[in-house]
């Protein structure tokens, strides 16, 4: 009897097949969790952790399905995603990769409200073909709303201002709570009955999703896609669709508005213009919603062979490297910037600051010594200067020319020592001790 060889797989062939396992066998999946450790990446992407009192699960949402989140997720809140379960090859990680995120409350509702939208589309109640054009001129318009709402009012003051002369008659009914649906079957039974309008509004002003349930009731929007009489729906804010605006024959995006577009005026072309561009809207959103239901069961067929799971692990890995670079970089800039402080602190305990105030005290005090030494210099040269001066005068000329004497020169200033030097009629001049004397010889008496 022959033994069969085991089958021996490397830790990244094992996790590639639990990967394909996972993702063939689950597809996608809702789950309605608390969640926690949530990190939005620098590059886009959101992982976080799900769970509840007994279990976690690692998530991931990546930036092309995160931009269509309406809000922003916190740590701690409830929420309902959807999203396919799958494997992080690189650390073996089970994971769910995220492609919707809601607040859990609203998020049950909505998806409760999208298996409905899928369940009546598929049977061809919001088909296009089956939705009739408003009249261009109504006789008499019926309105299905609440007696004592703002929406009522809206619509009978727009109504009285635009077309005073068109008939209007209420058929009142509850817009909210648990009686609301039945209430407004009623109401549209009791208009088909009595056939006395060409054209019906039914809708409410804005509220929460749950307060607007009434009009995703099956029941009503059964009513309203097999009503005789064509309707408007005109529900909430514009914002806000329920399925009864795909059932109608026009969706209002407000009650306002539905009252301005069975009402004339002078802008009944453009208001005609209108509805056939919600109608084509309406029309397009259906086809679309149909194509992505048909396109993702396709994709979840394909999912295995296609390249994205390989783009997305690529990602979490370059995210995860780029992370520990980060902190490789802070706490190398960290280390940096420690190095730099001791090398400033042996700068500073170097630095000729730190010798400046001394040198500044011995600089005034060289300063003080030397003002003094010239002081000193000065008071000496000027005592040698007053004995010179006085030993000078001592032996000037002028102290002679004191005694009497005088000094006598020729026109060439040459010094007269004799007799022999003068001729007769020469001008001399006599220096005296005080003014000069301008003299002419007349006899010279030569000496002896």
């Amino acid at each position: 009897m022959a033994i069969s060889q085991p089958v021996i797989y490397t830790v990244s062939r094992l996790n590639t097949v639990v990967r394909l396992l996972l993702e063939q066998e689950m597809g996608l999946v809702w789950l309605t969790a608390e969640i926690s450790n949530l990190v939005q990446h620098s590059s886009g992407h959101w992982y976080f952790t799900l769970k509840d009192q007994q279990a976690q699960i690692k998530a991931a949402m990546f930036k092309g399905q995160n931009r269509r989140v309406s809000f922003r997720p916190q740590n701690g809140q409830q929420i309902l995603v959807q999203g396919q379960l799958s494997l992080y090859e690189a650390r073996g990680d089970y994971q769910l990769i995220v492609e919707k995120m809601q607040p859990a409350g609203d998020g049950l509702l909505q998806m409760k409200l999208e298996a409905l939208k899928t369940k009546l589309s598929a049977e061809g109640v919001f088909d296009s073909q089956r939705k009739r054009a408003l009249p261009t001129q109504p006789k008499q318009v019926g309105i299905i709303t609440s007696p004592t709402g703002a929406a009522v009012h809206d619509m009978l003051t727009i109504l009285a201002r635009r077309d005073p002369a068109l008939p209007v008659i209420l058929y009142p009914s509850a817009v909210q709570g648990e009686s609301a649906a039945p209430a407004l079957i009623k109401a549209l039974e009791t208009a088909w009955q009595r056939n006395e309008c060409d054209v019906l509004i039914i809708g409410r002003g804005g509220g929460s999703l749950e307060d607007l349930w009434c009009f995703n009731d099956e029941s009503v929007v059964r009513a309203i896609a097999a009503s005789p009489i064509p309707i408007i729906s005109a529900v909430g804010h514009e914002t806000d669709v329920t399925l009864s605006d795909f059932a109608a024959d026009l969706r209002a995006p407000t009650p306002s508005a539905a009252a301005e577009l069975v009402s004339r005026d002078q802008q009944q072309q453009l208001h005609k213009v209108a509805q056939y561009q919600h109608r084509l809207q309406q029309a397009i959103q259906l086809r679309l919603q149909q194509y992505h239901l048909s396109w993702q069961q396709k994709f979840t067929q394909l999912n295995i062979q296609n390249p994205e799971f390989q783009l997305r692990q690529k990602i979490q890995k370059q995210d995860e490297l780029q992370s520990r670079l980060e902190r490789a970089m802070v706490q190398k800039m960290r280390q940096s910037r420690q190095q730099w402080e001791r090398e400033h602190q042996r700068l500073q305990h170097q630095s000729p600051q730190q010798r400046l105030p001394l040198l500044t005290k011995q600089h005034s005090h060289l300063l003080q010594r030397l003002l003094a030494a010239i002081q000193n210099k000065q008071h000496t040269s000027e005592q040698t200067l007053s004995r010179l001066s006085s030993q000078l005068n001592a032996l000037s000329p002028l102290q002679v020319l004191a005694r009497g004497y005088s000094v006598t020169t020729n026109a060439n200033g040459e010094l007269i020592h004799n007799s022999h030097q003068v001729t007769e009629g020469e001008k001399l001049s006599i220096r005296l001790h005080e003014g000069t004397l301008l003299v002419t010889t007349e006899k010279v008496q030569p000496g002896s």
